[in-house]
This record gives structure tokens, sequence and C-alpha cells, in this order.
């Protein structure tokens, strides 16, 4: 098949980069022909490793370049982007051929379904169904939100398939006929399993609103008080970095806290901790917690919409928290900090349950997808 995936670009340290990037390379390995057409690569690497087989397009939109501007600068500039993303999309689509494709669910999820270029079109998100309205914007944006968040769900049932993440995200989209449930998978196969003796809680992800880092930060600060042995390394990247380091100084944390860049061998990160966990305000299926579960760690994890239940067994692999109830989240730590056998055996429960994310077991259900299109 000829497979092609429209995605902003594929320069960040994400994690929806890092599932299309080992999707592209499992299909090509596979031998079916991947295509990346790309909106704001601007001439950067991959952050990912692509294979050399995988033709990557960039359309030289640039969206981001107005992230910074007021909400009416913005609906202008993104208005003219959009007619001219539509125009060069639909120019590469008819040259390419392609027999399926898929939009991330990103500038170009409003108009690609109705571009004729004789290929099925199927939208995926790897957030949920609320994304939009768990921004925590006010006044005009809170608007906007609001009527994207309506909108969202009309665009998604003129694709011919819409894939979500979990079965809990499926149930708030209502009966979306052309709807279908497959999680990510896990991001690579671990050589090693955690040493859960290490006194280092680890958190991943990108440093902005969804992931919760302030809540994280404040939450370490009373753990601290009783384990001032332990540490707290969150590797990432992100326009909060700066309000992060302030808020870390601002609690006398500078000695226990820190924030760590990026790396591509996560692995050893994972496996050089004790325990996971996560403060997310929203997610899709979090994949630091398939990479910490694939590691053998144990976890810790807001219950946010979505994905946390569809991967932690609350009690077994780990700890699932009503979202904002800080008092739980510093029990939980506080009670795998204190006892090394129950990190080891949730992580060997963890590690049993990532099973059912192996690549090929995800992978088969995308093919057996795009062939039910074909045919």
């Amino acid at each position: 098949m000829n497979i092609t995936y429209c995605i902003l670009g594929m320069y960040n340290s994400g994690g929806m980069e890092r599932v299309l990037a080992n999707k592209a390379n499992y299909l090509v390995a596979q031998g079916h022909n991947v295509s990346i057409i790309t909106t704001d690569q601007q001439g950067r690497p991959s952050y990912f490793p692509l294979d050399a087989a995988i033709r990557v397009y960039d359309l030289h939109i640039n969206y981001t370049d107005d992230n910074t501007a007021g909400l009416v600068t913005k609906l202008f500039a993104y208005r003219r982007k959009q007619r001219l993303h539509k125009q060069r999309l639909a120019q590469h689509l008819n040259q390419l051929k392609a027999d399926v494709v898929i939009s991330m669910f990103d500038h170009d999820t409003s108009f690609l379904y109705k571009i004729k270029d004789g290929s099925k079109k199927v939208l995926e998100i790897h957030f949920s169904r609320y994304k939009r309205l768990q921004y925590g914007r006010k006044g005009l944006w809170r608007i906007v939100d609001t009527f994207r968040n309506w909108q969202d769900k009309w665009i998604a049932s003129r694709y011919d398939r819409f894939v979500v993440l979990t079965e809990e995200d499926r149930s708030y989209w209502g009966k979306l006929p052309n709807i279908a449930v497959i999680p990510n998978a896990n991001s690579f196969i671990p050589v090693a399993q955690a040493d859960v003796a290490h006194k280092r809680a680890i958190a991943v992800g990108r440093y902005d609103y969804q992931k919760g880092f302030d809540e994280l930060i404040t939450i370490w600060g009373e753990v601290h008080q009783q384990y001032p042995d332990w540490k707290l390394d969150i590797f990432g990247k992100g326009p909060l970095e700066e309000q992060l380091c302030l808020q870390i100084r601002g609690l006398g944390l500078e000695n226990t806290v820190r924030l760590r860049p990026p790396v591509r061998d996560i692995e050893k990160a994972y496996c050089q901790s004790g325990l996971l966990v996560m403060t997310s305000r929203y997610e899709g299926l979090p994949m630091t917690l398939l990479e910490a579960q694939a590691c053998g760690l144990p976890m810790v994890a807001y219950a946010c919409k979505c994905g946390p239940g569809d991967i932690i067994q609350d009690g077994e692999s780990g700890f699932l928290i009503t979202e904002g109830d800080r008092d739980m989240m510093v029990a939980r730590l506080i009670q795998l900090m204190e006892d090394e056998d129950l990190r080891r055996k949730m992580g060997a429960k963890a590690k049993v349950i990532s099973a059912n994310f192996t690549e090929d077991k995800v992978m088969q259900q995308w093919l057996n997808l795009f062939n039910r299109l074909m045919s």
C-alpha cells in the first residue's frame, strides 16, 4: 500500500512524533510505501530516526510562527495559512496517489477529507475528546475552544475512519459509525528491567499546561519533607520551563527536583529510577506510562481523561489517583518509597501487562483497518 501521514512536524521529542516514527518504520519494513507530509519542519531533522525509504515533504506553512500572536491577528493569519495549506496539500496528494492518507488531528483536519485524490481518509487523535476544554483558557479563547470542541465531532464523522486510543475516549464521542479503537504500541523493547532500588522518581513530558508539572512540583515539596534522600527528575522541554524553574526555587527544592532535557535513550533513564509519577490534566494514551510499564517500573498517576485507566491496574502495577487529590498522591508516593518490595512486585506486574501493547499486536490492528478500507 501507499500510505501517507500528515503532521505539523517531526522535530519535536513528543509522544505523537515517536508513535508516528515507529509506525512509519514498521510499515516500511513490511514492504509498504510511506510518506510523511509536514507543515512546520523548516529543514530540521526528525527527532526520532526514520527509515531512509520514508519520503518526507514539508509544505512550508509554518503555523508555529504565529504562536505568540494575539487572538485577532492569529485568526486572520490562520485563515490565510489554511487556504495555502489546503492548496499545497492537494497538489502533493494528487502526485503521490496514496491509497490511505492519515491526519494526526493537526491543522489539516478540517479539510483533508474534502480533497479528492482517490485515497481513503483516516483521522486519528492522540488526546481525549475534551482536550480543547482542558487548556484552562479564559475569555474569548474559551469561546473559541468551546466552538472547536463541538466542531471536532462533526469533522471526525466526515472521515472514512476515525481512530481513538481508548474505549473510554470512544464513549465520549457518541455513536459515530466510523469510530475505531487502536492503542499506541510500546515505543521500544527494553534490554533491561528497571532497578527499583534507585531512590529516584521520574516524570517525562513537555513542559506545558497539559502535563501538570506545576502540580507535581508542589506535591513533591510535601514528599521531600519526609523522604529528603529521594530525587525527582522531570525529562522534557517546553514553554513553561522558566516558570517551573522559578517554582522549584521558590519552594527551595533545587537539590531534589531537577529539570532534565529530553534524551533519545529514555529507556536508560527509566531503568535507573524507582518509580514513575504522572500528574497530567489530560492525555490520550500516555506514552510515558507505556514506556515505564515496559521497563518494569511501578507507576503513580492521576486518573485523568484518557488513558491511565487503560494502562495501570490500580493496586497491582501502580496506583491511580483521583485527579487533583494531592493528599492521596503524596500518600501513595510515600507508600512506594518506603517499600522496595512493593515497588518490585508492582514493577514485575507492569512488565507482564506491557505484553498487551506490543508493536506487532498494535500494528496488525492498523493493517487490518487499512485492508478493510481498501476492500
